[in-house]
Formats: C-alpha cells, structure tokens, sequence
C-alpha cells in the first residue's frame, strides 16, 4: 500500500482554508486549485484574467515541483473561470505552459470564486 504524503511549498501561497497545496498518493499528485496569490506576501497578482491566469500557473507548476512532478507531467486540468467570456484570454496563457500534447481538460464558469478572483486552475499529474 502506498503513503499518502502532503505537499507545501513556500513558492506558492498558503492554503486560505482547511486544504493541504498538494497531495501525493501511488505517484500520482493531485493539486488544490491555485488562484493568483503572490507566494510571498498572500497578495492578489493581477486585475484581469490574463495577469491572473499567469499567477495561477506559476503557482500551480511550483506546488507540482514541490511534488516531484512538473507541468509535462499533467494529465488532467480543471479550470474555474468567472466568467466564458475570459475563455480566450485563459487560453492565450495556457497554451504558453502547455503547447503540445495537451492534458486532459475540464473548464467551467462559476458563479464566484475565492477572493472573487477570475480564474483557479486544478491538476493531476504523475510524478518523476
């Protein structure tokens, strides 16, 4: 039976709630949903979806590389977006962390999401 392991980093903003950033089970990571916070000061990166959206996956590729895994690894995405209207400026972003071979992706509009933010971007991806 394989061990459940807790994934934090300090590159990428502390759990707002009762979540762990990340959690590693049978080599596979499954991460919470980052948003646009700054790491560093707990700030919210960016006013548009765009500037937003960038935050999202810095955050999210440093909770993956705290995990022994990384961003080629990903082999599902869940995205949150305020509104479908952002929907092609997300994409614009995403597609400069994944060009080719894309993972497996979910995207929905929410009716708000924390800090009221714009985007959260979820994954799940094997590890090294």
């Amino acid at each position: 039976m394989s061990k459940q392991v807790i994934i934090n980093t300090d590159k990428a903003p502390a759990a707002i709630g009762p979540y762990s950033q990340a959690v590693a089970y049978n080599a596979m990571v499954y991460t919470s949903g980052q948003i646009s916070l700054s790491p560093s000061t707990g700030e919210i990166v960016g006013s548009n979806v765009t500037e937003q959206s960038e935050q999202c996956m810095q955050n999210l590729k440093a909770v993956l590389e705290a995990g022994n895994s990384g961003l080629a690894n990903v082999i599902k995405t869940t995205v949150f977006l305020s509104t479908m209207d952002d929907f092609a400026n997300f994409n614009a972003v995403y597609t400069k962390y994944f060009s080719s071979d894309f993972p497996a992706r979910s995207c929905v509009a929410v009716k708000t999401l924390p800090k009221n933010l714009l985007v959260e971007i979820e994954a799940i991806a094997y590890q090294n």
